[in-house]
């Protein structure tokens, strides 16, 4: 690509990307500034820029690739009642796997709202939730989703700062980007008594096709019966479900016979 003078060069520059952007493949920092002959940070921001507006998108790897803006392919937005209604069947078969209460929640702002929850019938439980608000980076599904944005929309989505919880342990931006970083490598979220006192949650991220989080699925168990070793299990039955929620939403049936 043949880079002219432009009398406005910073706009000359971010036009310079998108055409980047709509052509070619995934684009790091690295190259971007490369492409524009520009310092890595001048590059970062600028791409920072596109991805607030919509024009660039940035995966987990870090490199920035087309936005829905560019590519036409705006992220489906499902409503609460639907949500509801396709998650039902899903989370009794989760809660049947787990012998816990499991629920469903959406991000809502810098916020997590209760969806819908099957209780477990076990004696000693934890009380499921529907409507209840409170702050995403305690929860587990929460923790999940917030996971799936980048740390440019996280740090907008908490531009005053982390909200106080008493039982949480994340209080700084810092510590919430060194969380995200351990549960995109893991695949999940945990939350050690930090919703509340006495309570254990487990959490997955349901996803859209562009790996968007649309809602998070989750377990919540009584801290004096959680067993360390039966996480693998319960996270292998939170991905089968969030798999099947998000199938019945795009309405292509469940991954697997009902």
């Amino acid at each position: 690509m043949e880079i002219n003078s432009s009398p406005v060069e910073s706009v000359d520059r971010a036009l310079l990307l998108i055409l980047a952007l709509r052509d070619g493949g995934p684009l790091s920092v690295k190259a971007a500034a490369e492409l524009l002959d520009v310092a890595p940070s001048t590059a970062h921001r600028l791409l920072t820029a596109l991805t607030f507006r919509g024009f660039a998108a940035q995966g987990h790897d870090r490199t920035y690739r087309q936005g829905p803006e560019l590519s036409g392919h705006v992220p489906q937005v499902f409503s609460t009642q639907l949500l509801r209604q396709h998650a039902q069947a899903a989370l009794v078969r989760l809660q049947g796997a787990v012998g816990e209460t499991v629920q469903v929640m959406i991000l809502n702002g810098g916020n997590i709202q209760f969806v819908e929850g099957v209780e477990s019938e076990r004696t000693l439980r934890v009380v499921k939730r529907v409507g209840d608000m409170m702050p995403a980076f305690v929860s587990s599904g929460g923790k999940a989703m917030l996971a799936r944005l980048t740390n440019a929309e996280l740090e907008e989505m908490y531009r005053s700062g982390l909200p106080p919880w008493a039982t949480s342990k994340t209080t700084t931006m810092a510590s919430l980007k060194r969380l995200m970083t351990k549960i995109r490598r893991d695949g999940f979220g945990t939350s050690f008594e930090e919703t509340e006192q006495g309570v254990v949650g487990l959490g997955v991220s349901i996803n859209d096709a562009d790996g968007r989080p649309v809602a998070a699925v989750t377990t919540a168990t009584p801290s004096i019966r959680f067993d360390r070793s039966a996480m693998p299990l319960h996270v292998d039955a939170l991905q089968l479900a969030a798999a099947e929620i998000m199938a019945k939403l795009h309405g292509i049936g469940a991954p697997r016979g009902e």
